[in-house]
């Protein structure tokens, strides 16, 4: 199906905010592919582009990790559409997949995303969340997620469990674009009048 001009103008600024979000978690994006205009996004994929022309592989800059990002065709997205798309991200050694849909997603597909089992980690925007970058509002501070061994450090630095530090929600706008798992530690940094900055610290729940 070939997008509107209103489709592709939208599309332009999702996969600008994709980009800097892939970045953002560590992915190796440069700054060329973020910073293309709309008229050098419709010459790279074609003034007929479609969904499918979008999809984007990175790779981790500090490991072999990859993540794909699909655009899929269809505007409702159920089980089987989902378990076709972990299948075939499985077959090219991908576990980690976002999804960008112009619809809508199925109760049912909700349910097979909730389920932790599939080897393929499957995450689903919509387009609409993804016109503009949250991170970049004013208010949203500046949130760094702590490896493994940074969480074992400040657990052990202030002799408390993860579970009683405060929480944040995996379904929390900025946990959702930094694709946090339940489990994992972020930090916060905010401005302090007096401080300079203040830092705290979130649970993963």
């Amino acid at each position: 199906m070939i997008l509107s001009d209103k489709e592709i103008k939208r599309l332009f600024w999702v996969r600008k905010t994709l980009l800097e979000m892939l970045r953002d978690r560590g992915y190796s994006v440069g700054d060329s592919e973020i910073n293309i205009t709309k008229d050098q996004f419709i010459q790279k994929f074609g003034e007929n582009m479609n969904r499918a022309a979008l999809t984007i592989l990175v790779s981790k800059l500090d490991s072999s990790d990859q993540i794909y990002v699909l655009f899929p065709k269809e505007a409702t997205i159920g089980p089987s559409e989902l378990k076709d798309m972990a299948k075939n991200a499985k077959s090219d050694n991908v576990f980690r997949a976002i999804l960008v849909i112009h619809g809508k997603l199925t109760p049912k597909g909700q349910r097979y995303l909730n389920d932790t089992s599939s080897p393929v980690h499957l995450e689903v925007f919509k387009e609409s969340e993804l016109l503009v970058n949250i991170m970049e509002h004013a208010l949203v501070p500046e949130h760094q997620v702590l490896t493994t061994e940074e969480k074992k450090d400040l657990l052990e630095k202030y002799t408390v469990k993860e579970t009683q530090l405060p929480r944040i929600q995996v379904t929390d706008p900025v946990a959702r674009y930094y694709g946090l798992k339940r489990g994992q530690v972020v930090k916060i940094l905010r401005a302090s009048e007096t401080a300079g900055r203040y830092i705290t610290y979130r649970y993963v729940v």
